[in-house]
C-alpha cells in the first residue's frame, strides 16, 4: 500500500504544478501506479502472472497507440506532444504503455469482483476502461500532452475529444480483457475464490476508488474540468457502484 499512498500524493500535487514540474509529476504517477499494481499482482498471483499482465496490456496498448498515431485507427487522428514524457517509439512516449497497465489492472480486478462470468467481466472491463478515459483524455488534452485533429465531434461540452476515441478505447480494452481472460487460466484467481477476503484486493480496489472518486473531485474543484468530472463519475460508476455493493456485503 506504500506505492498506492505515494501515487495518491503525486496525484494530489498535480494541480499544484505546471510546465516541466507537472510533466515529471505525470511520469511519477504512471510509474508509481504501475509499480503498485505489478507488486500486487506478483504478491497475489506470482511474478509469471504479473509479467504476463504487463506484456499483454502494455504491449497491446503501445501497439494500439503506435497504429493510432500513424493511421488514425482505432481512436481517430491525434498526436503526442514532443519531448515531454521521456523516450518515445514512433512518436508514442514509452511511459504511455505503462499507463495502460497501471490503469487497467484495477479495472480488471474490480470487474472480476462485480461479475464471476468471463463474458460479462470482459464487457465490464472494456466499459470501465472507457470510464477511466473520460477522466484521462480531457485532463491530458487540457495539459497539452496530446491533441486531436477533430476538435468538434465529441460529447457535449467535451467536443475537443471525438467520439471515435471512446469507441477505440472500448475496442482495445475488449481485446485486452479477452486475452487476459485466457491468461487467467495460468494461475488461480483470488477474485473467483474470494469469500469475504476483500483485504487481499485492497491495492487495486483503493486505486480504483481513488481514480473514480478522486478524479471526479479533482476535475470539478481543482482542474476546471466539470464536464469530464461528471462524465467520468458516471462512466466509472458502471463498475464503481457494483464494487460498493460488494464491499458493503463483505463488511456485513
Amino acid at each position: 500500500m506504500i506505492l498506492v499512498g505515494l501515487t495518491v500524493v503525486a496525484q494530489i500535487s498535480y494541480p499544484l504544478t505546471a510546465g516541466g514540474a507537472r510533466d515529471r509529476i505525470t511520469a511519477a504517477v504512471v510509474l508509481l501506479s504501475a509499480g503498485a499494481v505489478l507488486a500486487h499482482a506478483t504478491a497475489i498471483r506470482g511474478i509469471r502472472y504479473a509479467g504476463g499482465f504487463l506484456v499483454l496490456v502494455s504491449g497491446i496498448g503501445l501497439l494500439a497507440e503506435v497504429i493510432g498515431t500513424t493511421t488514425g485507427l482505432p481512436f481517430g487522428c491525434y498526436a503526442y506532444a514532443s519531448d515531454r514524457l521521456g523516450p518515445a517509439v514512433l512518436g508514442v512516449p514509452l511511459i504511455v504503455a505503462l499507463a495502460w497497465t497501471g490503469g487497467m489492472y484495477p479495472v480488471w480486478v474490480v470487474a472480476g469482483m462485480a461479475s464471476r462470468r468471463t463474458a460479462s467481466r470482459i464487457a465490464l472491463t472494456a466499459s470501465g476502461a472507457v470510464g477511466w478515459d473520460l477522466f484521462l483524455d480531457p485532463q491530458m488534452v487540457a495539459d497539452g500532452q496530446w491533441s486531436w485533429c477533430d476538435t468538434d465531434s465529441g460529447l457535449p461540452k467535451l467536443a475537443q475529444i471525438p467520439y471515435t476515441n471512446y469507441l477505440g478505447w472500448f475496442g482495445v480494452a475488449l481485446v485486452m480483457a479477452a486475452l487476459l481472460a485466457v491468461w487467467e487460466q495460468a494461475v488461480p484467481d483470488p477474485v473467483r475464490r474470494m469469500r469475504g477476503r476483500v483485504s487481499e484486493l485492497a491495492v487495486p480496489v483503493a486505486l480504483f476508488l481513488w481514480t473514480w472518486l478522486g478524479s471526479a473531485l479533482a476535475h470539478a474543484a481543482f482542474l476546471g474540468l466539470p464536464s469530464s468530472a461528471g462524465y467520468g463519475l458516471v462512466g466509472m460508476g458502471v463498475l464503481g457502484v457494483p464494487l460498493l455493493a460488494v464491499l458493503a456485503r463483505a463488511r456485513r
